[in-house]
């Protein structure tokens, strides 16, 4: 028995013997299926069809049993009803089967008790050492080794071919949508699983394997949840390693995400903004749609090393000009100006009501000149101001030299090495650019935006790299935990580096006043301090602006009467400095159950959760990664200071979420979830403090 749980996925991919239960005559059928591709996609290795009814099966020998078979195949296909099933599994377990793909459906997608008999198959394989793809898998597909075990019919009606490209999915679907749409624009595709129900062998850990393939240059896949987020984490680590680009369409949303919680943090911290911090730490591109995860696949095929977003547009038509402007803006890829040297050489070149800034308008000048176009590229080529470009042929055909154009243009590639596209909306323009090895799409639209993905996945790559993320264990959640008085809640921050505001917790009038001495200030924050809370204002436990000693003591008072009318119980009360600062920003924590632990930063104060403008982020992370989420939200065009107003001390704000990142990491904290809202950011050089905390901890 191997230790390694990952072996018989590689024996899966590169199986030496397959045997098919309920293997069927007719190739249309579920048990039909994969006798029928493993014949004709090239499978070198033994295949043993088992049907107690026929002597042969689609030509191959039939045996009654699994117990008459020769030896013990490397895979078992498992394509009958019910409790056959799992009788099947259990049969091929004990017999030392590497691995089962249970094809067989009614299990844990259809009802309750499904789910326990996936538990059952699970156990029993697991006990013998056996593997588990399903139930309810279309099957794996490997065109390079020929092991294609599965019973898509997509595979009958576009024809395979081996490629550098992996598509693996828990549906069935959609691990051939695109493998159909990759192969219309004449991609090859080596990998197209479908787990099922991941019962045991998951999508992420099925990629931990499929990311070894040194013939793969692009690994896409289809999640509806990501429950092990861990072998997630490590096919992405194995990926990084070889420069091997992961891209996730991932669908739906899980119960954990949907429930309302404590605080705003897990209003906030939805599943879906934790998968998108976890995909971006790992250095995997989202993407947002079927369009996206494909169209951008031809550009991780060119071999290029991008080195920044900076695009340079080149067409014969002025709308196309503005047009990709538009559609780069969009996707934060600045068009810089050439060099003034580029601009005169191209002046020389062009007609004087050509544009040579850039975009570059070659015009219509073209049609009279089919040479202007691979006159214009050369110098384009030396300037600085291009990490990638674009070229836009609006129109052309008769009276155009085409075949000149796509030349060019495939020289041009050449000799820059950058990252290129071409949009031409004429397929028989489109056809010739592709026939030099170029990407085309029909629309400038279309090609920004695939390139802008593009770009944007290598610098996700690039940053994942030098961090080296940690790969994080499963997650055992601390439950809710209890909730802490504010008083607590800002002495645990403060133990952990996080500044809180100058306060003092009192017991009696007279040590309100006293407090109010010794801290010094003008304006006093008054509040009750209370376990039984989490939300004061709403009871009348906060009393700002006070400002004499008359004042305090009413407002203590006040504090007394709130709390009995809302039937709670104070710990004392709290007398505070009111800061004043340029924005209320926010900090929280959550443990989510699949991710661990996650801290939000964003913009703060009582319209958090109703216009929210927030940030996830996965511990640990740095300063510099704090500040680079900070620059993602909607108000950070008022980071640096506007209208004579002072920059924040955005250095300071980015310490606080770092320590808070290290608190929520730490087991012994027991810190189940805390909100640190609002967090008040003063001027550049002033700090910022933590004005009120809400913290659930659990008792050690």
């Amino acid at each position: 028995m191997s230790l390694d749980p990952r072996a018989a996925l590689r024996v899966a991919l590169a199986p030496r013997s397959i045997a098919v239960i309920g293997a069927s005559d007719n190739a249309n059928k579920i048990g039909g299926r994969p006798l029928a591709y493993l014949s004709r996609f090239g499978f070198q290795g033994a295949v043993y069809a088992i049907n107690p009814a026929r002597s042969e099966v689609q030509g191959f020998h039939s045996f009654a049993c699994f117990q008459a078979l020769p030896e013990v195949p490397d895979v078992a296909i498992i394509a009958v009803p019910g409790d056959l099933a799992v009788a099947a599994v259990d049969e091929c377990a004990k017999a030392g089967v590497s691995l089962s793909i249970v094809m067989s459906s009614g299990f844990g997608e259809s009802h309750a008790a499904g789910k326990l008999q996936e538990q059952a198959m699970r156990a029993s394989a697991h006990a013998h050492g056996m593997r588990i793809v399903g139930p309810n898998s279309q099957g794996l597909a490997n065109f390079g080794t020929g092991a294609v075990a599965s019973f898509s019919t997509m595979f009958t009606e576009v024809a395979p071919a081996d490629g550098p490209i992996g598509i693996i999915s828990q549906s069935g679907a959609m691990s051939v949508i695109p493998y159909g749409l990759l192969r219309a624009r004449g991609l090859g595709v080596r990998h197209s699983h479908a787990t099922g129900n991941d019962c045991d062998v998951t999508v992420c850990e099925l990629a931990t394997v499929v990311a070894e393939d040194p013939a793969l240059k692009l690994l896409l896949l289809y999640l509806e949840g990501i429950p092990d987020p861990w072998h997630l984490a490590e096919a992405a680590r194995i990926a990084r390693d070889r420069d091997l680009p992961m891209v996730v369409l991932k669908s739906g949303r899980t119960a954990a995400g949907q429930q309302a919680a404590q605080s705003h943090t897990g209003a906030l911290a939805n599943e879906d903004r934790t998968v998108d911090a976890f995909l971006q730490e790992h250095g995997i591109l989202r993407a947002q749609s079927m369009v996206d995860l494909v169209d951008s696949a031809p550009l991780y095929l060119q071999g290029w090393r991008p080195k920044g977003r900076r695009l340079v547009a080149i067409s014969n038509s002025g709308a196309v000009c503005v047009m990709t402007a538009d559609a780069a803006t969009q996707e934060n890829m600045p068009l810089e100006p050439l060099q003034p040297q580029t601009q005169a050489e191209l002046k020389t070149i062009l007609p004087g009501f050509a544009t040579v800034t850039n975009p570059v308008d070659i015009t219509a000048a073209l049609l009279s000149n089919s040479r202007l176009f691979g006159a214009i590229l050369p110098p384009i080529a030396k300037d600085p101001a291009a990490d990638a470009f674009l070229i836009g042929i609006a129109v052309a055909g008769a009276g155009y030299d085409v075949n000149a154009f796509s030349s060019d243009a495939h020289q041009f590639a050449q000799q820059t090495g950058k990252p290129l596209v071409v949009a031409a909306p004429q397929a028989n323009i489109a056809a010739q650019f592709k026939a030099n090895g170029l990407v085309v799409y029909p629309t400038e639209g279309e090609a920004v935006r695939a390139l802008g993905l593009y770009l944007t996945h290598a610098e996700l790559m690039a940053d994942a790299k030098a961090r080296q993320p940690q790969i994080k264990p499963p997650v055992v959640p601390p439950g809710d935990g209890q909730l802490l008085d504010e008083a607590d809640s800002l002495a645990w921050l403060a133990q952990h580096g996080v500044p809180v505001v100058p306060h003092r917790l009192c017991q009696s009038e007279d040590q309100a006043v006293a407090a109010y001495k010794s801290l010094g200030c003008e304006v006093l924050v008054v509040k009750g301090c209370t376990a039984d809370a989490s939300h004061k204002s709403e009871l009348g436990l906060v009393r700002l602006g006070v400002r004499d000693e008359a004042a305090l003591r009413d407002a203590f008072r006040a504090m007394q009467s709130a709390a009995s009318a809302a039937k709670v119980n104070l710990t004392g009360v709290i007398v505070a400095e009111q800061l004043k600062g340029q924005r209320e920003l926010m900090i929280g924590g959550r443990i989510d159950p699949v991710f661990g632990p996650v801290v939000l930063v964003g913009d703060g104060g009582k319209y958090v959760e109703a216009m929210p403008d927030v940030q996830v982020m996965l511990p640990p992370f740095s300063a510099s990664q704090v500040a680079a989420a900070l620059r993602r939200l909607r108000v950070a065009p008022l980071m640096a200071g506007v209208r004579g107003e002072p920059a924040w001390d955005v250095p300071a704000f980015c310490q606080a979420a770092v320590a808070v990142g290290q608190l929520m990491l730490d087991p012994k904290a027991g810190i189940c979830q805390l909100d640190i809202n609002p967090v008040m950011v003063r001027a550049q050089g002033q700090g910022c403090a933590a004005l009120d905390a809400v913290i659930y901890r659990k008792e050690d």
